[in-house]
């Protein structure tokens, strides 16, 4: 006998203990889904005798034909042609490069230039790695970010003071 949607049935609850419950679903005659009447919290349905419901079936008998997944993209070679007879250079970010100049990179190994599109930007391909984006050409001696001054928290002296601001003494009560 199995109950309709909305009748009370036992099934136990896993939040409270409870087994008064109300049938929220049903899959054919199978019930799957109930709602405690104690703490209102929706679960699966538990037999409270402890027998096991019987699994889902599929409901197409036809077995599916493996999905085709598309292949990654591998970079197997460099856009630039690679020209063995210049030197590897050791990868420095001040250092300007050009395109087919060929790159030591302490953490990536050697690669090729292949792209200096952005001012102090290019892309190299790595032989293991694939493509990384890196900056070159940074000036050592060009304008920098300054560290800044300390702010200071005490009084200003009355000459530091803007135009028409009054300084505070130390005898006021404000």
């Amino acid at each position: 006998m199995s109950a309709a949607v909305g009748a009370d049935i036992e099934s136990l609850c896993s939040k409270c203990g409870d087994v008064w419950h109300v049938v929220v679903a049903k899959v054919e005659q199978r019930i799957v889904r109930v709602q405690c009447k104690e703490c209102g919290a929706y679960h699966r349905y538990k037999d409270p005798t402890g027998k096991a419901a019987p699994k889902a079936t599929r409901a197409s008998s036809t077995p599916r034909a493996p999905r085709e997944h598309k292949p990654v993209q591998r970079f197997e070679k460099p856009e630039v042609p690679l020209d063995l007879s210049r030197p590897a250079r050791s990868y420095r970010a001040s250092d300007r490069y050009e395109v087919g100049d060929r790159v030591e990179h302490p953490t990536f190994g050697q690669g090729v230039v292949e792209v200096t599109t952005e001012p102090g930007k290019m892309t190299v391909f790595f032989t293991p790695g694939g493509r990384k984006v890196l900056v070159h050409g940074k000036a050592a001696d060009g304008p920098r970010l300054e560290k800044p001054r300390p702010f200071d928290h005490t009084t200003p002296s009355p000459d530091r003071l803007p135009p028409g601001a009054v300084a505070a003494s130390p005898d006021d009560d404000a």
